[in-house]
């Protein structure tokens, strides 16, 4: 049978995985969830057996019903193939007493590759399967890694432009150079006079313009999603939850049955929210600790049960957090309100007309799978410098914030569980502010030459995503004002 899909706010219209998948959004502006979460239908020890591949497939099979599969088989051996520099595509590796699950091995060097190294593919495949002929965009709005992982993964991918929209001064200098270097005759990319919710705000009310959508269709568009909210990029990271937990089985560091933590550093809520599915579906995790920087909107939520997005924006060391709308979490209240769309549809709208919403007592109840904390830009530094100083090991900022976090959750706590911490991007990424927490003398200030500092103090080889930035073309110097994206998308599609 197939496992339908239905809105956050609405049960009424169902849709198989490859119409949610192409959908991105929800016309009433939700979020698409399964009908019903799966649960492992293989034992750890099982699991344990599989390549990242082969576990990927059993995992996505039971979301994405409706691929056959040969079609999913397909899309997976494109996805996780040597665009990877590790075969084991995400591995769990051993620093002091942690443990660290690297995320950073694909195409861009951040964990956006994990899933959008795989949404074009199944992009693709749904768009057959359902009959559409016409022309794909695929509309992303990033904090910095969305942007590169999604521009690679659809760049030349026949029917399908991609613009990507990114705060124009809210980034990294890497990050940036990544994103308007890219090449492709059907990339877009935009800097916004604005912030990141700005963008995330701007693209979805793109997505709930009627009008707009009329005037696409008649000129052959449909759009399309690469952000989190797109269901198709949030199952295939459940993968690397199971797979970092078998990996610590097989090499014996945990018993069968075993309940670990995770700690993630979170932004948009997509990538801890897809641990809790995991978890849900039979992994044996014991807390999700969900590791914030400066804008601590969620780490107050989980303090209090109120969601208050209206408080001063920060820029930080750790630009991909820098949020303070976590799209994600809507999937979260309705899994806690148990599904009631009416409840998660008020939320939102609380949220959106007055700024914040506060969940009921018994929703507060349900939280505790998670634990919330937040670090500073002068903690993450110290954090990084310590690890540094300790084994050796470079984190970038945003694992930085993470493994703050985590020693305060063990203070805080005294709990021993074997913890994993989720890194999220190559410090190279960020060279900048991991080179002020770990080196005492005078910085560079181009890119390449702090690339080859850190290289140089990491003995860990400089990336080819940024070696090749050195000699790279800027292709994208579009800007624009957070007012302005609607008329920018219709002057890339010619649309009056």
């Amino acid at each position: 049978m197939n496992l339908m899909y239905h809105s956050t706010r609405s049960r009424s219209n169902k849709v198989t995985a490859s119409q949610a998948i192409l959908q991105g959004l929800s016309k009433d502006g939700g979020l698409y969830v399964p009908d019903s979460l799966p649960k492992l239908d293989k034992t750890i020890e099982e699991l344990s057996k599989l390549s990242y591949q082969e576990l990927a497939y059993e995992v996505m099979k039971m979301f994405f019903t409706d691929f056959t599969e040969d079609e999913l088989k397909l899309c997976i051996s494109k996805a996780y193939d040597d665009k990877f520099d590790t075969k084991e595509i995400a591995p769990t590796v051993k620093v002091g007493d942690n443990y660290y699950l690297e995320l950073f091995h694909g195409e861009t060097i951040a964990f956006k590759d994990m899933a959008l190294s795989i949404l074009p593919h199944l992009l693709i495949t749904a768009a057959n399967k359902n009959k559409i002929e016409d022309e794909i965009v695929i509309l992303t709005a990033t904090s910095g890694d969305t942007g590169k992982a999604a521009l690679a993964g659809f760049a030349d991918v026949k029917s399908t432009k991609i613009i990507v929209f990114y705060p124009k001064n809210g980034v990294s200098s890497v990050q940036e150079k990544q994103m308007v270097t890219q090449k492709g005759d059907n990339t877009f990319v935009i800097g916004i006079e604005g912030n990141f919710d700005d963008a995330q705000t701007g693209v979805k009310e793109i997505f709930n313009n009627n009008d707009l959508a009329s005037k696409l269709k008649e000129a052959g568009y449909i759009l399309s999603s690469a952000n989190s909210i797109n269901i198709g990029r949030l199952v295939p990271q459940i993968v690397y939850y199971i797979y970092s937990y078998v990996s610590l089985f097989k090499s014996g560091e945990i018993k069968l049955g075993d309940k670990i933590n995770y700690v993630v550093p979170t932004g948009n809520f997509g990538n801890i929210l897809a641990g809790y599915y995991a978890k849900s579906m039979g992994l044996p995790i014991n807390k999700l600790i969900c590791a914030s920087n400066e804008n601590k909107v969620l780490y107050d939520f989980f303090k209090t049960g109120k969601y208050d997005k209206d408080r001063d924006f920060v820029l930080t060391s750790s630009p991909s957090m820098d949020i303070l709308v976590s799209s994600n979490l809507e999937r979260l209240l309705y899994s806690i309100g148990d599904q009631e769309e009416e409840g998660t549809l008020d939320l939102m709208n609380s949220l959106n007309n007055k700024g914040y919403y506060e969940i009921s007592k018994d929703m507060l109840s349900k939280l505790d799978d998670f634990y919330g904390g937040w670090a500073n830009n002068s903690e993450t530094c110290k954090t990084i410098s310590e690890v540094y100083k300790e084994t050796g090991y470079v984190l970038d900022t945003h694992t930085g914030v993470a493994a703050n976090v985590y020693d305060k959750y063990i203070n805080e706590t005294k709990d021993d569980t074997k913890t994993i911490i989720v890194s999220t991007a190559s410090p190279y990424k960020f060279g900048d502010n991991v080179l002020k927490a770990i080196y005492e003398g005078e910085i560079p200030s181009d890119d390449y030459q702090q690339a080859k500092l850190l290289e140089e103090l990491s003995k860990v080889n400089i990336p080819l995503a940024v070696a090749e930035l050195e000699s790279a073309e800027v292709r994208h110097n579009a800007i624009c004002d957070k007012s302005e994206m609607e008329k920018s998308i219709k002057n890339i599609l010619k649309i009056v």
